[in-house]
């Protein structure tokens, strides 16, 4: 830390801050609350209690924040890539050497402790991100951006059947191949580790993209369309569902007459009967059985084994037990007699919601909802584009994470191994969400301090 920055102070956001301590203290009380048996343990302080354990990765954790407060704000940005590269190396490594726990090959084991990759490649993709997209992009076609005008132009005449692409599209093809490439890596490095949970965490990058007008509004849609249309057949049927589209575009033929239109629109149908189609195949051939398992829990759980169900049944039981107060601290039966499994990390939730009700459960959603708006707004004051997009990295990546496993313990999302951020039990998980948060608020500290020399 430099002279001025002293004398300026450290001008941390005090409001996120104190957002980030409630959370993890209510992290440390409630894993407390799931696993200490007073038969068993000695007390709040017993190093064999992972709340204890809990205690020590914060420890540990307020280590790295130190260390983010001391390193000058401008290493993230110059060393942006060779952390993203260090990160991926460590991805590729876990694989070699890596240990399998859980069915998924995605844990260095050092001393006993086991640390995940996957969690820290999170912060280094989104400094990578942020690193790419700070540098304007210059207006001509790039590599892919005339590769795909030669296509489309050339060999498919696309402009002769008014269906051409936009020169502006073109001109930004590289930036979204790029960024596209910059995302998709490590996911795809973790789902061949066999986590496909944190590989679907990637998928919050888009919002962060739409943001910076990357991609456009009806790339978004379409992404939300192609995941709705997979349920959709799978819940109606896929003939069900033909016929209904088929209906829809008689009709979106009838309203519009002019021929790029309808070329438009027959293109368009040819595509999703094509998805819907093959989604049988995807569900039978690709997804493997437990994955196929969830998703039937979640669509038609009359027809899943009970087996399949137990995880979310047990959780809903959990919940909906707490009633509106809870049953009072280490008071859930569904807790201590350990009917749910992965009670203190995945489905840390159920011990809120059946121990503290819906009070409690609300007071947790709020403070998750106070802290991603306080970091979406440190994200929109800042003049910096670096800055900026890595702080809509993190308030997206704590988004999906806080959606999908509040979304899987009460039975709107399919069972997916990702964790509650701050609150489920696990070291990597405390430190990669602790340098996400921090890396921002020091990068935003530096922005007042300039303000203040001003």
């Amino acid at each position: 830390m430099n002279t001025q920055d002293k004398k300026n102070g450290l001008n941390f956001d005090g409001m996120a801050v104190l957002l980030y301590l409630a959370l993890v203290c209510v992290g440390i009380v409630n894993i407390f609350a799931a696993v200490y048996k007073p038969e068993i343990h000695q007390g709040f302080f017993d190093f064999s209690l992972r709340s204890a354990k809990q205690m020590m990765w914060f420890g540990l954790a307020v280590i790295l924040i130190v260390v983010i407060i001391v390193v000058d704000m401008r290493f993230f940005e110059a060393f942006a890539y060779p952390i993203y590269i260090a990160m991926l190396s460590a991805l590729v490594m876990v694989l070699l050497v890596g240990s399998t726990i859980n069915g998924s090959k995605s844990w260095f084991m050092i001393g006993g402790v086991g640390l995940q990759p996957a969690e820290f490649a999170k912060f280094a993709t989104a400094l990578a991100l942020a690193r790419f997209l700070q540098v304007p992009r210059p207006q001509s076609l790039g590599f892919f951006g005339r590769i795909t005008w030669f296509f489309s132009e050339q060999v498919f005449g696309l402009s002769r059947i008014g269906l051409g692409i936009p020169r502006k599209a073109l001109e930004k093809l590289d930036t979204y191949v790029i960024a596209g490439f910059i995302i998709a890596i490590p996911a795809v490095l973790i789902i061949i580790q066999g986590d496909t949970g944190s590989a679907m965490v990637f998928a919050s990058f888009a919002f962060v993209l739409y943001r910076e007008k990357i991609i456009p509004h009806w790339l978004l849609l379409g992404g939300f369309s192609v995941v709705t249309l997979f349920f959709l057949t799978l819940i109606v049927g896929v003939w069900n569902l033909a016929v209904g589209i088929a209906i829809m575009t008689v009709i979106s033929l009838l309203l519009f007459t002019e021929s790029k239109q309808r070329t438009v629109i027959i293109m368009s149908a040819v595509l999703v009967f094509g998805y819907i189609f093959s989604v049988s195949y995807i569900v039978n051939d690709v997804l493997k059985k437990y994955q196929r398992e969830r998703i039937i829990v979640l669509i038609k759980p009359e027809k899943a084994s009970k087996r399949a169900r137990w995880n979310v049944d047990q959780s809903k039981i959990a919940i909906g037990s707490g009633g509106f107060f809870g049953k009072g601290f280490r008071q859930g039966t569904q807790t201590k007699l350990g009917y749910v499994p992965e009670q203190s990390t995945d489905f840390i939730f159920c011990t809120i919601g059946e121990e503290r009700g819906w009070i409690g459960s609300l007071v947790v959603i709020s403070l998750y909802l106070l802290l991603m708006a306080r970091l979406i707004a440190i994200a929109e004051r800042q003049k910096d584009t670096f800055v900026r997009v890595y702080g809509y990295s993190v308030a997206s990546i704590i988004f999906f994470h806080f959606a999908i496993n509040i979304g899987m313990t009460i039975g709107l999302f399919p069972v997916v191994g990702i964790p509650l951020p701050l609150i489920s039990y696990g070291g990597s998980s405390m430190w990669s969400f602790s340098i996400l948060i921090f890396i921002l608020l020091k990068l935003d500290a530096h922005r007042k301090q300039i303000l203040a020399r001003q």
